[in-house]
């Protein structure tokens, strides 16, 4: 069953996600109806619409415009093919519509916008700031389709802290010196990670201003972070959520419990933000997460675990690096017209000296080996057991004959 609105089919069912969140609770305003775990996936998927041009940035002294205002400032520039960045997900100019026509959200003042991309320092960072009238949301946006995000993603396997991070702690102290509101912090993937990174590593006062701090299938970061004071002093305050078949979420340490959702989509593709599944004012959750979903962290965790941080960086130079030869600066490249790409990087393969080639294969060879020996975490407990009978007989079997 389905109600249909503006175009597009809401699920009335087990299968309602944020669109039809809008149309259960939008015309709730914070004051009728408090801030929830919905509102803060709502934002987090906000962080994503490309708002170069139409929100004011982090230095402008406007106070900011209206959710509603730049609904439609954004339509229009997107009927004229005028925005500055693309579009990252094929539903959010219709999120952004419906939210622009909700009580709830049309009125919510949208400012601090920042968009930065720098392939020197290898840095894809942004973030917006929505005031709902009693708080400030910072909201952070994960990782884009350029390959520089990317390979700041990588960075965080070797690396203690990445650009982004240190740009996080930057922002929010400036958004603290403009308001005097409560503030929270949230993201989706990389910006969960840049959520929680913000809020343990800003200074004590700002830190104290912080209400709560949600992280959307976030990859976590170096044990050195988990046991910094700026963590532990936070940790109460965050909520974590991944969904069943969670993979990105998983990566590294955390520090703090997670809360697994129920998505509507399978394997990786439930990282979509848009497939988690909702209630009228809660998301649906789970028990734990899914048999593939421990599999591939405990291979990933294993895999990474026996490479020291030296190989971690080669590894990920050498990939980007290849996909930097071959010119691609977006993955966006590699969709209708992924042909000419493709051709480039095979030819660039060509470029990898003989020591580097060898360590890379020999790194993935341990990949295989540990997604070998972690292969019985995809196998239900019965078959688990049924398994290791028959390896126990066959040895039985061997000794005997020896």
């Amino acid at each position: 069953m389905g109600l249909l609105v503006l175009g597009r089919l809401y699920y009335t069912g087990q299968m309602a996600n944020i669109f039809d969140y809008l149309l259960w609770r939008g015309d709730l305003t914070f004051e009728n109806s408090p801030f929830n775990p919905v509102d803060n996936i709502v934002f987090s998927q906000l962080s994503y619409l490309p708002l170069d041009g139409i929100v004011p940035g982090l230095d402008d002294e406007d106070n900011g415009i209206t959710v509603e205002q730049a609904a439609e400032i954004f339509a229009g520039k997107m009927a004229n093919n005028a925005l500055q960045s693309p579009v990252l997900f094929r539903d959010d100019p219709a999120f952004l519509k419906t939210l622009g026509q909700t009580n709830r959200f049309k009125n919510c003042l949208l400012h601090s916008y920042v968009n930065h991309v720098d392939t020197v320092q290898e840095k894809q960072f942004s973030a917006l700031c929505v005031n709902s009238g009693a708080s400030t949301f910072i909201t952070f946006r994960g990782t884009d389709a350029s390959v520089v995000g990317w390979k700041e993603d990588f960075n965080m396997s070797f690396s203690t802290v990445v650009p982004a991070q240190l740009e996080a702690v930057s922002y929010l102290e400036k958004i603290a010196k403009k308001t005097n509101d409560p503030l929270l912090t949230c993201g989706h993937s990389k910006g969960g990670n840049l959520a929680i990174y913000a809020a343990s590593s800003c200074t004590k006062k700002t830190r104290q201003r912080i209400a709560g701090v949600y992280s959307n299938d976030a990859p976590g970061f170096h044990r050195q972070f988990i046991e910094s004071d700026g963590f532990h002093e936070v940790r109460g305050r965050i909520q974590s959520f991944v969904p069943g078949s969670s993979v990105v979420g998983l990566l590294f340490e955390h520090g703090s419990d997670y809360t697994v959702i129920k998505s509507s989509q399978t394997g990786i593709f439930q990282h979509d933000l848009y497939s988690w599944e909702i209630t009228h004012n809660d998301i649906i959750r789970l028990d734990h997460v899914d048999r593939g979903s421990k599999f591939i962290d405990k291979t990933l965790r294993e895999w990474i675990d026996g490479l020291d941080s030296e190989h971690r960086r080669q590894f990920s130079d050498t990939l980007f690096g290849i996909l930097g030869n071959a010119q691609i600066k977006s993955f966006l490249e590699l969709g209708a017209d992924w042909m000419p790409a493709a051709v480039r990087m095979i030819q660039s393969l060509g470029n990898i000296d003989r020591t580097t080639g060898k360590n890379i294969r020999k790194m993935l060879r341990a990949l295989f080996k540990a997604a070998k020996n972690n292969i019985d975490s995809l196998l239900p407990k019965n078959n688990q057991k049924r398994r290791y009978k028959k390896i126990s007989r066959i040895s039985v079997e061997n000794r005997k004959k020896t």
